[in-house]
């Protein structure tokens, strides 16, 4: 059945101070709402880049400014300006600051979960599950569409993956040129992402293989690494087109969830010692 939620604008969920402005947030299940000051002379690469430890912005945002002006720059030099009353989509990879003497005033619908928190300490070890992607044929692909068409849909693509990881509450690790590597604090919410990306590439014409593993994880600025990397990217690697795979460990933590699989049995992992278990899923 549908649901129905609503949220006054008066009483935000979490309020954040931040260097020349603030947040506040508000959560509808599984979608985040941010609400965005930011004052005359912010700047990310001045207040927010020593907090979020990247040389960039690192999130992907689409919203709405209220106030104010705001303009935003990439490392290839594409630039734009957002004001007053106007939409905007910016994608990972970039800087901004206010314009003018007005503070700027924004609603942002993602990338707003854990924007302006600091970035993970390089020597912090958590446990998470991992999502792998890898676009199949994609050389061949490529070559057939032409290299226009096909830097469209590979932005059509990492646009859309972007929105279903945050949809889903997880967070974009690594960008692997023909797939991403995205970090979830659930099992059964990575397992359903994983599904979720693969429908989202076969509507644009493209196929992926995906891989889930559930184990630890060393986080540093702008990826992630330890061997449950090397596990889950090898479980990427034995599925087929439109298929995700899981790992036994994630497999035996999402049990109790109705996700359905197949047993594909036991394979030795390139550069990992042991057999490890493989599962397909059926059914999310």
């Amino acid at each position: 059945m549908g649901s129905m939620q609503r949220k006054s604008l008066n009483m935000p969920d979490e309020e954040r101070t931040i260097p020349n402005g603030g947040v506040q947030i508000w959560e509808l299940g599984d979608f985040v709402v941010g609400k965005v000051t930011f004052q005359p002379g912010w700047r990310w690469s001045k207040d927010i880049k020593p907090i979020a430890g990247t040389d960039w912005c690192e999130y992907h945002h689409l919203g709405l400014v209220i106030q104010g002006t705001v303009h935003f720059v990439t490392p290839d030099g594409l630039e734009m300006e957002v004001g007053e009353g106007c939409l905007y989509e910016v994608m990972p990879g970039h800087d901004a600051w206010t314009v003018g003497d007005i503070p700027a005033v924004q609603y942002d619908f993602a990338g707003m979960r854990t924007f302006a928190l600091p970035a993970a300490g390089r020597s912090e070890r958590i446990l998470a599950t991992l999502v792998c992607t890898d676009i199949v044929d994609s050389t061949a692909t490529a070559q057939r569409v032409g290299p226009a068409v096909w830097r469209k849909m590979l932005a059509e693509l990492n646009a859309e993956s972007r929105r279903q990881i945050d949809k889903f509450r997880g967070k974009l690790a690594a960008n692997t040129g023909d797939g991403l590597i995205s970090i979830f604090d659930g099992a059964e919410r990575a397992v359903r992402c994983g599904a979720a990306l693969s429908e989202v590439a076969a509507r644009l014409g493209l196929r992926l293989r995906c891989g889930v593993h559930t184990g630890e994880v060393e986080l540093i600025p702008d990826n992630i690494r330890g061997v449950a990397v090397h596990i889950v990217s090898r479980v990427t690697s034995l599925a087929a087109a439109g298929e995700v795979l899981v790992s036994g460990t994630t497999h035996e933590l999402v049990a109790d969830s109705d996700l359905r699989f197949e047993d594909r049995g036991s394979h030795e992992l390139k550069g990992v010692t042991g057999a490890r278990q493989v599962w397909a899923l059926t059914s999310a």
